[in-house]
């Protein structure tokens, strides 16, 4: 009877420091299958029908105008290419991986 090794089995290969290490190459998602970008989509999404909702009335002037709700798009999406750029530092792409 024949037993197949953990690497050969999918397993993960264990290293002299008892790390374990995948077969796959290490490196970071396309940006639409990360949460951030979905969630950074949502924010937009939120940011730009509460400034829709919240308009002027006979009581009061509008609080969260046009220029006020692209200053939050523009903000958030500065923190996202942040967020983005901290995880790609450092790390191979999938294709150059291959």
């Amino acid at each position: 009877m024949t037993t197949a090794t953990p690497a050969a089995a999918g397993y993960p290969r264990e290293t002299t420091h008892g790390q374990a290490h995948s077969r796959s190459a290490a490196g970071t998602k396309p940006s639409y299958k990360t949460t951030e970008f979905w969630v950074y989509l949502a924010s937009v999404v939120g940011v730009l029908i509460a400034s829709q909702a919240v308009g002027a009335t006979n009581t009061h002037s509008d609080y969260f105008r046009a220029d006020r709700a692209w200053l939050y798009i523009t903000l958030l999406s500065i923190g996202y290419l942040i967020s983005r750029g901290l995880a790609k530092s450092g790390t191979q792409s999938r294709q150059e991986a291959e």
